[in-house]
C-alpha cells in the first residue's frame, strides 16, 4: 500500500480510502466489521463516513453508518490510533437532520458532538462539510447545466462561510477535530475558504472530496490544479459512477442487491444512453487490458496527477478485494490512449 500526505496536514493516508456509506442498509454490522478488519490488514488506514449515511438516506437509518463504525471501534479500541477517520456534517435540505438547517458554527458544534458520541471516539481526524449551503438541498446543482450563480447572494454566502470557519476554528481549538475539509465544492469555494482562514487565523482545509470518474471528470484539470497548487488533498468519490463503470448495469441489468435496485437510485441522471455507450467502450478497453472494468476505472483515477486518495467501497468483501487490487495496476500507455479516445467521444455522458 502506498501513502501520501493529506494536503497541508501531517497525516499520512493510504492511496485507498475505505468508503462506508453502505454500512447500515446493504451491509450489516458483521459485514462492516469484516470490511474494516480486512482493510486495515491490507494497510488501508483511511476511512470515510458521514452523519447522513447510509445511502440511500432516510430517517429510519439516519447515522447508522457512524454507529456501526463506533461499535467496531468500541470492540477494537487499540485500532483507533491506526486510522485516519473522516466524517461529514450534512448540508441543509434534509428535514429530519436538524430540521433541514444550514451549516453554521452552531450546527457544526451540535453535529460534531453527535458524531463523536455515535463513533465512540474523542476526536475526528478530518471533519468535512458535505455540500455548500449555496447548493442545498443537493450538490448536483454544480453540474454544468444546473449552475446559476445569479441565484446566489454572494455577500450572504461569504458571511455564512465566515461563520462556518469560526465554528471550525472553535472545534479545532477544543480538540474535537484535528483538521477539516470540504466536499462537493468548487474552485471559488476553495479559495473563499482559504482567504477566510487566513483572515481569521484558522487552519485551512486539508482536503476536498468530489465526484470524479471516467464518466464525470469535470474537475480535471481546473479544480484539481487548484488543489495541487494550494496543497489541498483531492479525494475522488464514486470513481465507479455508482457502480456503472463495473459494467453490471449494461443492457438494463439490475443485479440483486445492487445500488440501482434501491428506489432512490432508480432513474439516476447517470442512467443515460450515452453513459451506457461510454461504459460499454470502457468495458472493451478493460478486456483488452486483461483487467476487470472496475479495475480499469479505479486504476485510471489513481493515475490522474493530483489525486491523493480514492474513496472506494463494496457491497461484498469480494467486491472490495477486487477494487483494492486495482491500485496495484499501472495502465500502459496504449491503454491510456484507448481511454482518452473514449473520453473524447463521450466527454460528458451524464
Amino acid at each position: 500500500m502506498q501513502y501520501e500526505l493529506l494536503g497541508s496536514s501531517d497525516l499520512r493516508v493510504s492511496r485507498v480510502c475505505l468508503g462506508t456509506m453502505t454500512f447500515g442498509i446493504q451491509n450489516t454490522q458483521q459485514d462492516a466489521n469484516e470490511q474494516l478488519d480486512w482493510a486495515l490488514d491490507q494497510g488501508i488506514n483511511f476511512i470515510d463516513t458521514a452523519e447522513m449515511y447510509p445511502i440511500p438516506p432516510n430517517e429510519q437509518t439516519y447515522a447508522d453508518t457512524e454507529r456501526f463504525i463506533g461499535n467496531w471501534l468500541a470492540a477494537n479500541p487499540q485500532k483507533r490510533q491506526d486510522i485516519v477517520l473522516m466524517t461529514k456534517i450534512a448540508g441543509s435540505g434534509i428535514r429530519y437532520i436538524r430540521e433541514g438547517s444550514e451549516i453554521s458554527a452552531a450546527t457544526i458544534e451540535q453535529a460534531i458532538d453527535a458524531s463523536l458520541q455515535r463513533l465512540q471516539t474523542d476526536y475526528i481526524d478530518v471533519y468535512q462539510l458535505h455540500w455548500p449551503n449555496r447548493t442545498s438541498p443537493h450538490f448536483a446543482k454544480h453540474w454544468p447545466w444546473r449552475t446559476n450563480p445569479r441565484n446566489t447572494d454572494v455577500a450572504k454566502e461569504r458571511a455564512g462561510m465566515r461563520d462556518i470557519v469560526q465554528g471550525i476554528g472553535k472545534a479545532i481549538d477544543s480538540g474535537k477535530i484535528r483538521h477539516w475539509g470540504l466536499s462537493d465544492d468548487t474552485p471559488w469555494g476553495i479559495h473563499t475558504y482559504l482567504n477566510l482562514c487566513e483572515e481569521l487565523g484558522v487552519p485551512k482545509p486539508v482536503s476536498i472530496q468530489n465526484e470524479f470518474s471516467l464518466l464525470h471528470a469535470k474537475d480535471w484539470p481546473y479544480l484539481i490544479e487548484t488543489c495541487a497548487f494550494e496543497d489541498v488533498a483531492y479525494l475522488p468519490w464514486s470513481p465507479l459512477a455508482t457502480g456503472m463503470l463495473s459494467g453490471k448495469y449494461l443492457n438494463d441489468e439490475r443485479p440483486k442487491g445492487s445500488r440501482w435496485t434501491f428506489v432512490q437510485r432508480q432513474g439516476l441522471f447517470r442512467n443515460t444512453e450515452t453513459a451506457h455507450e461510454a461504459t460499454a467502450r470502457y468495458v472493451e478497453v478493460a478486456q483488452r487490458a486483461r483487467i476487470t472494468p472496475s479495475q480499469l476505472a479505479l486504476a485510471w483515477v489513481n493515475q490522474v496527477p493530483g489525486v491523493t486518495s480514492t474513496i472506494i467501497g463494496g457491497t461484498t468483501l469480494q467486491q472490495l478485494k477486487e477494487n483494492v487490487q486495482a491500485f496495484d495496476v499501472t495502465l500502459s500507455d496504449d491503454t491510456l490512449r484507448q481511454i482518452q479516445q473514449v473520453m473524447k467521444r463521450y466527454p460528458m455522458p451524464f
